[in-house]
């Protein structure tokens, strides 16, 4: 059991028998009645976002999520393929458990598989992955006082936008948490 006073972004808690991740809390305390703590929650299954108010103090159980490191084969239609690291066993998740991060998935990464009680509920991926840009209009020479960029198809297919002075075959470093670009590899 956890305590509502503890709770920090990252956290997992077990509702109602769903998983919900802490994004962010706040505990307040008013000058008139008691503390509470007033929180926004992710739901690990469906991505859903919900915002809750405990009391302070109040118990809650934790969820003991477990993480596998697998590495990422391939995907085939609407099924992505991974294999254990320790076992070589390989298994299949469903694109609709993998959500968003499919587009950041390269072939041969190390990724780890979270699951919960058994099943498997998503993956986390690195903060931060290389890939290569595969298409891109060429940059107009001067073109910087817009400040703005261009955008870019990745070898996954993901379209992130860049600067202008980034170019075909280049390897770039993306952030997965949000999709900007953060530099030239």
């Amino acid at each position: 059991m956890i305590s509502s006073n503890d709770l920090r972004p990252g956290i997992t808690i077990e509702i109602e028998g769903e998983v919900w991740s802490v994004v962010e809390f706040q505990h307040v305390k008013p000058g008139k009645g008691a503390a509470f703590v007033r929180s926004r929650l992710k739901n690990v299954k469906t991505g859903n976002v919900i915002e809750r108010t405990f009391r302070a103090g109040e118990k809650m159980a934790r969820a003991n999520l477990e993480k596998k490191e697998m590495q990422f084969m391939y995907g085939s239609g609407d099924e992505y393929h991974f294999m254990d690291q320790e076992t070589y066993d390989q298994i299949a998740i469903p694109a609709e458990k993998l959500g968003e991060h499919t587009k950041w998935l390269k072939e041969g990464m190390i990724i780890e598989v979270v699951m919960f009680q058994g099943a498997i509920i998503g993956i986390d991926l690195p903060n931060f992955v290389e890939l290569r840009v595969v298409e891109t209009p060429p940059g107009v020479k001067g073109d910087t006082a817009s400040g703005g960029g261009k955008p870019a198809t990745l070898e996954t297919g993901a379209v992130v936008n860049v600067p202008f002075f980034v170019n075909i075959d280049d390897v770039i470093r993306i952030d997965t948490r949000s999709g900007q670009y953060l530099d030239r590899a």
